[in-house]
């Protein structure tokens, strides 16, 4: 990702203040998160009192498995993963930090990708993947890219179809998605502020925008 990210003049693991960043343009810096927002939470928080920060997360939407021997130096096979990615699996790591996504000097950019896993069959890995070991990812190809600058730039994750005011049912049906990430949806959307609670249908949270 960095690779590929990276323009002329880009300064990599720079140190600032206590932090070490992925990479540096000008006065703008660059952390490329995978993974797990909870790590870098306390991280954004403290740079973004003084500098601008741009987030890169890849989301995966094709993925191949790679087969590889003990010594990693012989592909033993390659077959395209049943797994399919959607640009929505980013409320799964934003749901860590929806309040940080208010700050003007924060902005974030989705990279929908296709990769190569490498896995090995050595019996370390988890059991759902039959103790295999994932032992790197690559690139294999950028589909596209969104940028989000603010709160209501995530709102076009909403159809122009949904009722006014929506419940988490509506979402569901309307994007054609689980219950649950609905709800990572709407949370999220809440604390940033880019949605608000205007009332209940039984037991049910209704929400409406601007």
């Amino acid at each position: 990702m960095k690779q590929w990210y990276a323009q002329p003049g880009d300064k990599f693991e720079m140190p600032v203040g206590i932090y070490i960043i992925d990479m540096v343009r000008g006065e703008q810096l660059i952390e490329i998160q995978t993974r797990n927002f909870t790590a870098i939470r306390k991280k954004l928080a403290a740079l973004l009192l003084q500098h601008k920060v741009h987030l890169l997360h890849p989301v995966t939407s094709e993925k191949w498995i790679l087969q590889v021997d003990a010594a990693g130096g012989k592909i033993l096979s390659r077959r395209k993963s049943s797994f399919r990615g959607h640009l929505t699996d980013v409320f799964e790591e934003l749901v860590r930090i929806p309040g940080l996504m208010q700050q003007q000097n924060l902005s974030l950019e989705i990279v929908l990708i296709k990769e190569e896993e490498v896995r090995c069959r050595d019996g370390k890995g988890s059991k759902h993947r039959k103790r295999e070991s994932i032992k790197d990812r690559r690139l294999v190809e950028v589909v596209e890219t969104h940028h989000f600058n603010c709160p209501a730039d995530f709102l076009v994750f909403l159809p122009l179809s949904l009722p006014q005011p929506f419940s988490n049912k509506d979402l569901t049906n309307a994007l054609q998605l689980p219950l649950h990430r609905c709800r990572q949806i709407t949370y999220t959307l809440r604390k940033m502020e880019a949605i608000y609670v205007t009332g209940k249908k039984r037991n049910e949270l209704l929400f409406q925008y601007s």
